[in-house]
């Protein structure tokens, strides 16, 4: 049987709370989601079956077959040609809802690009997996006043909250400060399909009733439930924090300060945050062949030798596995690809 459009949504818009007047909304709608793993790409695909007009991807990783167990919009085509996650999230989202206007970006979002990528949304949503990011998010939503939602998933563990400038506690107001010391990560405590899909159901929940103006009903707390063993725990996020730098305008991450040029990524590899060097991908795979494996598309370029591998992205941003010593991942990008 064809799918009608003026269908499509009918189960949604008998849903009194969003309407038919709430639909129209949704369709008006433009949200950022930043970082599409698996958070974000669960987030993606729930926002874009409901209706979302314009959907804007970030993210600056491609698509490998670990990611494949919770990351809902990638298929093993994907993994095997290391497509970018935001092109392949795009791609995906265009077979199954074609209305929506979706807008990938492959990139790292930074200070210094933080305008062009967030700017005129009505939304962020966070499916990143670091602080670092999550900061420049938080400082970027308070000094423009626009609303985000703090997800995370690891382990059988999620958390969110909604973050509602001048309103609410921001990200700041309840971590002060990143995380110290070891810290877990879906790479080394593993995660649950499960958790990441009930954190990407509350999140979107939320931010459907921020979008059809329905704010009374958002929940003002830190939300954390544990899957497993069933713990679920609420803190507080009512009002902002009397002493937070970042409600009283103190925009550290936004003006980049102590962001590191080269950073550990995951497990056992190092991002270098080049920026603006275009790559010539086809010149750059000629001159590496001597040197070891490599393949490219037109998103991504990879390089294995032996122990290393090296993808370099158009814009000369670079993930170099194989290690956690900065000197070598720099040692490696300058013989490889150039200083």
């Amino acid at each position: 049987m064809p799918i009608h459009i003026n269908d499509r949504y009918s189960r949604q818009v008998l849903f009194q709370e969003i309407g038919a007047e709430g639909q129209q909304k949704l369709s008006q709608s433009r949200i950022v989601i930043v970082g599409c793993g698996a958070t974000g790409s669960a987030l993606a695909s729930l926002l874009a079956r409901s209706g979302i007009g314009t959907l804007r991807i970030l993210d600056r990783d491609y698509v490998e077959s670990s990611n494949l167990q919770r990351q809902s919009l990638f298929d093993e085509d994907d993994a095997r040609e290391f497509v970018p996650k935001a092109i392949a999230a795009a791609r995906q989202i265009a077979r199954f809802n074609s209305k929506v206007v979706v807008e990938p970006h492959v990139a790292d979002l930074t200070p210094a690009n933080v305008d062009s990528l967030l700017g005129g949304c009505d939304l962020i949503l966070d499916g990143t997996d670091n602080f670092e990011t999550r900061y420049l998010v938080n400082d970027y939503a308070l000094k423009t006043s626009v609303a985000w939602i703090y997800a995370a998933a690891v382990g059988s563990y999620a958390v969110t909250m909604n973050i509602l400038p001048g309103e609410t506690a921001c990200l700041a107001c309840i971590f002060p400060d990143s995380p110290r010391g070891t810290v877990e990560t879906c790479e080394t405590a593993g995660i649950l399909n499960s958790a990441v899909n009930l954190v990407a159901s509350l999140a979107a929940t939320e931010a459907l009733k921020f979008l059809v103006g329905a704010r009374s009903k958002m929940r003002r707390t830190l939300l954390s439930w544990d899957v497993w063993t069933n713990e679920r725990a609420e803190l507080s996020a009512t009002n902002p924090r009397m002493d937070c730098r970042a409600c009283r305008g103190d925009f550290v991450h936004l003006a980049g300060e102590g962001r590191p040029h080269i950073t550990l990524c995951g497990r056992n590899s190092v991002q270098i945050h080049e920026r603006q060097r275009p790559m010539d991908f086809a010149e750059l795979s000629a001159r590496l062949q001597p040197h070891g494996k490599v393949r490219h598309n037109e998103f991504v370029l990879k390089f294995w030798h032996d122990p290393y591998e090296m993808t370099l992205f158009p814009d000369g941003r670079a993930i170099v596995k194989g290690t956690t010593d900065t000197a070598i991942a720099r040692s490696l990008y300058a013989r490889f690809v150039g200083n």
